[in-house]
């Protein structure tokens, strides 16, 4: 990769306007903190005190029960914000401001994972203190083994979701499409090819990078193996999308 190709500052600056300029690109970020930490305490408020394991067998990843939702706004959120390029000539328009395609690739990425790195983190720390304000007596603490790994890690997943999602959108230039086929990707896959492939499902992306909100681990991915696992996922999908923004007519 040539200097030439590198992303600068006006060309990132451009892409956060884009960005904020969007309301479905907006709306699906901000759901990415609402999905999350709204769900998970509602569900610790209707039943956080009744037992230990009321949200999950494993406590800690139970703390972070909305992320099972929050990942599809983080995948609305990738999808979007990439597909806005390929509607009614914008990709023409921004290669005429900016004709190195890796260039604008690269600061798309850029802004996308900034904004999704910012938005996870604060998510995963609101998460886990709101639902666990109303655990009672079964609460975890920051201070318990395992949790500000998951708080850290909970925000690295949502983000890598993102990532993935607008790696495939640059692939198949349609985000009502990535979002059909990633989402139910998500939630059904995992547990179907787990069960006829002998454990298969824990290489998929979700179930890979939830191992980071566990407790202790299952299987044989650690925490930071799994999320590696997901982030290799996001890498191929950001790959595959580069290069066919490269090779394909505007």
């Amino acid at each position: 990769m040539t200097a030439a190709a590198l992303p600068t500052l006006p060309v990132l600056r451009s892409e956060w306007i884009k960005i904020r300029s969007a309301r479905s690109v907006v709306i699906s970020l901000a759901a990415v903190f609402v999905a999350t930490a709204g769900i998970t305490a509602l569900t610790a408020a209707a039943v956080g005190t009744s037992e230990p394991d009321a949200m999950g067998a494993d406590r800690l990843l139970g703390a972070f029960f909305g992320v099972n939702f929050g990942q599809v706004a983080a995948v609305a959120f990738g999808a979007t914000a990439f597909a806005g390029e390929f509607r009614e000539g914008a990709l023409r328009v921004s290669l005429t401001a900016v004709p190195n395609r890796t260039r604008l690739y690269l600061s798309k990425v850029l802004t996308v994972a900034g904004l999704a790195f910012v938005v996870g983190q604060i998510t995963g720390l609101v998460t886990f203190l709101g639902g666990q304000a109303l655990m009672g007596e079964y609460a975890l603490t920051l201070e318990d083994p395992g949790t500000l790994r998951a708080v850290f890690g909970s925000g690295i997943y949502l983000t890598l979701i993102a990532l993935l999602a607008a790696g495939l959108t640059a692939l198949v230039r349609s985000g009502t499409l990535v979002m059909g086929l990633l989402i139910p990707l998500l939630l059904i896959v995992p547990f179907v090819v787990g069960q006829v492939a002998g454990g298969a499902g824990e290489f998929m992306p979700d179930r890979a990078g939830q191992v980071v909100m566990r407790m202790e681990a299952e299987g044989s991915l650690g925490p930071w193996s799994g999320l590696g696992v997901t982030a290799l996922w996001a890498l191929a999908a950001l790959a595959a999308g580069w290069f066919a923004l490269r090779r394909r007519a505007a």
